[in-house]
């Protein structure tokens, strides 16, 4: 496993349009195996998701996100692809739906870049349009080992 720092900036404009911004930086740890990159990482309070470990599973033109602990989701995410799930929390369960306009992967050997371009809805209603933007880099002596 390779040790990497994971930033995610999400953003999204709700129907009034209003436009939010939370952005997280964690250390993580990575590794491959079968065509897949593994990312694993903890969330933060910021996030909204303190005490969850988040697991990306990123493929080449596809991802799914996993998350555990005092949240519980699974999302996945394909072009021109709509996938349904439950989000858990420990104040109740919210049925979300997630429809993929646009997703563009990079990835080397460790480092990577995941851009998510999404319509959010819960319980059967629209709620915003969002863009999600996760960027993966080698942790700075892990760097040096590769080189």
């Amino acid at each position: 496993m390779n040790k990497v720092v994971v930033t995610v900036v999400g953003s999204q404009k709700d129907a009034t349009g209003t436009e939010s911004r939370i952005e997280l930086v964690s250390e993580g740890k990575h590794y491959y195996k079968n065509g897949i990159n593994y990312v694993l990482y903890s969330d933060s309070e910021l996030s909204g998701v303190q005490g969850t470990s988040t697991l990306l599973k990123i493929g080449d033109d596809h991802m799914t996100l996993i998350r555990k602990g005092d949240v519980m989701q699974e999302q996945y995410f394909a072009r021109a692809y709509e996938s349904t799930g439950i989000y858990k929390t420990p104040y109740g369960n919210l049925s979300l739906s997630v429809k993929t306009n646009d997703i563009n992967i990079k990835y080397g050997s460790v480092s990577g870049t995941v851009i998510i371009d999404y319509a959010l809805s819960m319980e059967g209603q629209w709620q915003s349009d969002n863009l999600l933007h996760i960027e993966i880099c080698a942790d700075k002596k892990e760097k040096n080992q590769l080189n």
